[in-house]
């Protein structure tokens, strides 16, 4: 049976930095066959795999995690971004939390069930490429069979969290008019109308708070102007990082942005997903905290403000309830020197071995 550490630190020395997610995938498959499960692995772009495992033949619980991560400078970082190293209860290294020690506590936890109680199992394992950059492997997988959960092992500190905001990527793009940049008066500067429009935004203190997501955001992310000092910019473009909530949709944030643009900006989506929630007093829900967190099940439910394969997956599925959880520490995510606690790997795996080894009983 892998040991979830060793199979994370694995993980972590493969660079999956937005490519080559398929050497996870292909370090994971023989793990999972070996085990029993029913294996594919779908390469759509050169590189970069989804991978699905299927086990057992009754209504399936689906469990989740994505195998890329966010880029990683070693100039920024004190020690080696895929070291893999351990150090104290701290594993090193980019995708420690963000997610890949939740990756191998799913694939530690679905070989020991299927091993020790494989009368009980009935699960799906999807394991995508390109979450990062806007669940794009989700987005391709094959035909899924429909579950009535769905557990994501994106890092909560092994806190129950029932959902998520959505996420709205906004291209906003201005046009001008070249010229010389010694006379600037004869042209029209987009750079500048479109950082006027970017200022306006990120100083906004309006946007509404909601009682179970908590507050929208508005990230100014990217900004892309001129040639060379000696040209007057004549487009611009900036992509805004919007979190939306279920009082703050995706519609309702594209007319607050409309508002704060100057006239003349034209405003595209690169990237739509929906939120996710579940309610805790779904029974499957609370079922599945239960078996997660035997001697906690009242937890208050949380909602996480990062979005997750479930905007994609869920709707695929057929709407199941869904549990975000995973070792992983949420400050953690996307930072220098990112590192991951190997006594909640462990806990997580634990939890995930109780809830497939009893899944029949607690789906009823």
């Amino acid at each position: 049976m892998p040991d979830p550490i060793e199979l994370a630190q694995q993980l972590i020395r493969l660079d999956t930095r937005a490519a080559g997610e398929k050497a996870a995938a292909e370090l994971l498959a023989p793990l999972l066959t070996d085990a029993g499960f029913a294996v594919t692995v779908d390469e759509p772009r050169p590189g970069r795999a989804n991978l699905v495992a299927r086990f057992g033949t009754g209504t399936p619980i689906t469990l989740t995690g994505h195998l890329d991560t966010v880029p990683a400078d070693p100039a920024t970082w004190s020690f080696d971004p895929h070291s893999g190293e351990i150090d104290g209860d701290r594993l090193r290294g980019r995708g420690s939390s963000d997610m890949k020690a939740g990756v191998a506590a799913i694939v530690a936890a679905a070989v020991r069930a299927a091993r020790t109680a494989p009368e009980e199992l009935s699960a799906q394992l999807v394991f995508t490429f390109g979450e990062e950059t806007g669940c794009e492997g989700a987005s391709l997988l094959p035909e899924l069979i429909p579950s009535p959960a769905l557990l994501v092992a994106e890092p909560t500190a092994n806190r129950i969290v029932l959902g998520h905001k959505g996420v709205l990527w906004l291209r906003l793009t201005a046009h001008g008019r070249s010229a010389h940049g010694s006379r600037p008066e004869l042209g029209e500067n987009a750079l500048a109308a479109l950082a006027e429009t970017a200022v306006r935004i990120h100083r906004n203190e309006g946007w509404p708070v909601s009682p179970t997501h908590g507050p929208a955001t508005v990230n100014v992310g990217s900004f892309h102007s001129g040639v060379q000092p000696n040209l007057v910019p004549d487009r611009a473009e900036l992509v805004l990082d919007i979190r939306t909530t279920p009082e703050f949709t995706a519609d309702d944030a594209r007319a607050a942005i409309a508002g704060l643009a100057l006239p003349g900006t034209e405003i595209t989506a690169d990237l739509d997903l929906p939120g996710v929630a579940t309610s805790a007093e779904d029974p499957l829900a609370r079922a599945i905290v239960t078996a997660l967190h035997p001697g906690n099940p009242d937890q208050r439910p949380e909602y996480a403000t990062y979005f997750t394969d479930a905007s994609v997956l869920a709707p695929a599925l057929g709407s199941p309830a869904v549990i975000v959880y995973g070792p992983g520490d949420p400050d953690q995510a996307h930072v220098s020197d990112e590192t991951c606690s190997v006594a909640a790997t462990r806990e997580t795996t634990e939890a995930l071995t109780r809830l497939l080894t009893n899944w029949s009983s607690i789906r009823g």
